[in-house]
């Protein structure tokens, strides 16, 4: 069967590879979702292989990279465990825990799973057969660079995938960051001639500026390489409103400008950090991420400790920087300190990993804020959650995902009355507090009772924004022509 040739009774699909990350890969795929369903087709999101610490429940009871659950809900489904199959959380520099089909399968190095790969390609070909059963149209994401020349033998996330799944290819460039025309003839130039005829055109995304001036390039590419060019998709100034799956993305987060400031350590492992986003879109909020190397400013109403992939490495790399003086100080002026995750196991006594289930086995003394210690033990925790916050009276609702228990006298103030009980500690003054609910800062009736002010509504803000979306993607991309490549026509 041709690369040209869609196999009868097979479900129409489109993978959009990069020509690097960061391209914007994760966000076309949701905006497209969201303007397909609008016109009436089943869609479902995929990416074979994924590699964040921002990751997200599933209904069925597994954890995703966020990227397929946003883009999930753009397809206006459950997110599902068989949307990104395999997905590595990095853990140190060189390692990462593996996450297969939504289940942690252990912990693996670079070289090791690069082994182990070949026999997580017949997961991700049963996932995607699972959800191509159930859609009308399949968008499947691809991981990093198409042409990663040095990881094709074993490759499962781009090229590997297209070929063994037989789907069509687009290629994205990302224009903003300069270099796109040498990235897609580039491409062209190191992928071998099968691999090149997968590939049914290319899109320029993040274009600012008079695009009749950059119309000679779009010819040129399409000349050198062959590929139709498909679209030159301008800067949309909405991503900030939807959920970065990336860590590098939070240097150009919207940080605001109102008098109620939150100061976040930028923690080396940090995990979840959507959790941020309400405070980062409401008014009146200034938030700070502090990157490594300055100190948590002075002036700070509240500090919040982000979750963390890896929480005594990251407790370290805390004290490394001189945060947790910066903490104390802080907290000792009268400021408010909330630990979400890893960052609530931060605050306590001790944090004890017995088994090496975050990295080497080891322990060491926390923050000392909240009387409480955690040990790292026993199965993951994965599931949606709701409740009410105790000071506030306010319901709150989110998701847990964290490995290990926390116990100690604070406990006996749980922060959150959950339907699965209470969760989190409260330090005798009240200006400390600790929970293992993710997505707490986007239950807006709680928010704005912690901050005392506030007007966002932060669900109908992703809600719209993706709508927002899909309309900037039909305005610049030919949505009948990429239909037709996803069934095979020419």
């Amino acid at each position: 069967m041709s690369a040209n040739d869609n196999p009868a009774g097979a479900t129409p699909a489109l993978m959009i590879q990069g020509t690097g990350s960061d391209v914007g890969k994760s966000i076309l795929v949701a905006g497209l979702a969201r303007a397909y369903v609008r016109r009436g087709l089943r869609v479902r999101p995929f990416k074979p292989q994924n590699m964040s610490n921002n990751a997200a429940v599933t209904a069925d009871g597994g954890e995703i990279g966020r990227a397929q659950a946003l883009q999930a809900r753009a397809a206006r489904v459950a997110p599902s465990r068989h949307m990104n199959p395999v997905l590595l959380k990095p853990q140190t520099d060189v390692g990462a825990q593996v996450v297969v089909q939504g289940r942690v399968q252990g912990n693996a190095t670079a070289r090791d799973y690069h082994a182990l790969k070949p026999t997580l390609l017949p997961k991700a070909l049963e996932s995607f057969a699972l959800m191509a059963a159930e859609a009308d149209l399949m968008l499947v994401e691809g991981a990093g660079s198409a042409v990663e020349i040095n990881l094709r033998d074993a490759d499962i996330a781009n090229m590997g995938f297209a070929v063994a799944a037989d789907l069509p290819v687009l290629l994205a460039g990302d224009i903003d960051r300069g270099g796109v025309i040498a990235q897609i003839v580039g491409a062209h130039a190191l992928l071998p001639p099968e691999e090149r005829a997968r590939v049914k055109g290319f899109l320029i995304n993040k274009f600012r500026g008079d695009p009749s001036l950059f119309l000679p390039a779009m010819d040129l590419m399409a000349e050198r390489t062959g590929w139709p060019a498909l679209g030159l998709i301008p800067f949309w100034t909405g991503a900030h409103r939807l959920p970065a799956e990336d860590a590098m993305a939070l240097g150009g987060r919207r940080a605001g400008a109102g008098p109620f400031h939150v100061a976040v350590p930028r923690l080396a492992r940090i995990a979840n950090f959507d959790d941020l986003d309400p405070l980062a879109l409401e008014e009146g909020v200034r938030l700070t991420i502090v990157p490594p190397g300055q100190a948590l400013p002075g002036d700070a109403d509240l500090v919040v400790i982000p979750g963390s992939k890896a929480t005594l490495a990251d407790l370290a790399f805390l004290r490394q920087q001189g945060w947790d003086i910066d903490i104390q100080a802080h907290w000792r002026r009268g400021g408010r300190v909330i630990g979400l995750c890893g960052g609530y196991q931060m605050l306590g006594q001790w944090v004890r990993d017995p088994l090496g289930l975050e990295g080497p086995p080891g322990e060491a003394p926390g923050l000392g804020l909240l009387a409480v210690e955690t040990v790292l033990e026993g199965e993951k925790t994965l599931r949606a959650a709701q409740g009410t916050e105790r000071a506030s009276g306010q319901g709150v609702s989110g998701y847990e995902m964290h490995m290990g228990k926390t116990t100690g006298p604070d406990c006996a103030r749980a922060m959150l009355d959950l339907e699965s009980g209470q969760d989190g500690a409260v330090s005798a003054d009240g200006r400390v507090m600790g929970t293992y609910l993710h997505g707490l800062f986007g239950s807006d009736r709680y928010r704005r009772a912690l901050l005392g002010f506030g007007g966002l509504a932060y669900e109908a803000t992703v809600e719209a924004a993706l709508d927002e979306l899909a309309q900037h993607l039909e305005r610049h991309l030919d949505l009948d022509r990429l239909l037709r490549i996803a069934k095979g026509m020419k």
